[in-house]
């Protein structure tokens, strides 16, 4: 599982994620968090990224003392929604051109992964819900070491190939709780909060973690999104086209 680095210099770093329905950000200096923020969607149950981020972000850089202060933006770069990702990805590039910061992208399921520190013979297993009946999955050890890369999968598939891991896989997330029954017939039993194991959710923080350790882009250009399948709006287009 990606780990904090143990020698960091004195940054300041902006983080935030929208691959999700939730819209997190955080601040924080040498790595200690100074603001965060989890946003949840709206009564009907819309994501409000597009409404609340840029004031998130305003907050959390006010908590590091402005755009002149900030030595680093990260994005959480998905999974995760198609419209998500986008608003998270165009609003970074759009700070990191105007407030000439350092950017750098992040994997979400990386991040959601420090919510849970897996012992000797265990791993993280964070679990998204990548709607259509399907799962964002991918796993960590204890040492950091990246076991299963970022995948989907409908659940049977994701929960199987944790199994196959020689180690207990410790799945947990969004995904892992909708898609409980799925998870428990191959195995693996998801963990929620109150099993005692911490606030086992995506942070801002957690981002900034990751960001303060990823490269730095180059000046110009994109973090590059992870998808891992096309997008509705697509897959839509197609099936009208075939009807005409």
């Amino acid at each position: 599982m990606p780990s904090p680095s143990e020698n960091r210099t004195r940054l300041k770093v902006i983080g935030f994620d929208t691959a999700t329905d939730e819209t997190v950000v955080g601040a924080t200096v040498s790595g200690e968090p100074v603001w965060e923020v989890s946003i949840g969607p709206d009564p009907s149950g819309r994501p409000t990224h597009s409404g609340e981020l840029l004031e998130a972000i305003s907050t959390g850089v006010d908590q590091l003392g402005g755009w002149g202060e900030v030595d680093r933006i990260a994005v959480g770069t998905g999974p995760g929604t198609f419209t998500g990702l986008r608003i998270g990805l165009a609003t970074a590039i759009g700070l990191a051109a105007g407030a000439a910061v350092p950017l750098a992208g992040v994997s979400t399921l990386g991040a959601l992964s420090l919510a849970l520190q897996p012992g000797p013979g265990e791993s993280s297993a964070p679990v998204l819900d990548a709607r259509r009946g399907e799962v964002f999955f991918a796993a960590w050890d204890s040492d950091g070491r990246n076991l299963v890369p970022p995948s989907v999968g409908d659940p049977a598939e994701a929960a199987q190939a944790l199994v196959e891991l020689d180690l207990t896989p410790l799945a947990f997330g969004p995904g892992a709780v909708r898609f409980r029954e799925k998870f428990l017939e191959a195995g693996v039993v998801p963990l929620t909060e109150s099993d005692g194991r911490g606030p086992l959710q995506l942070t801002g923080t957690s981002i900034c973690h990751l960001g303060e350790q990823a490269e730095e882009l180059e000046t110009g250009a994109i973090p590059e999104p992870q998808y891992l399948r096309r997008p509705d709006a697509e897959l839509w287009l197609e099936r009208d086209s075939g009807q005409r």
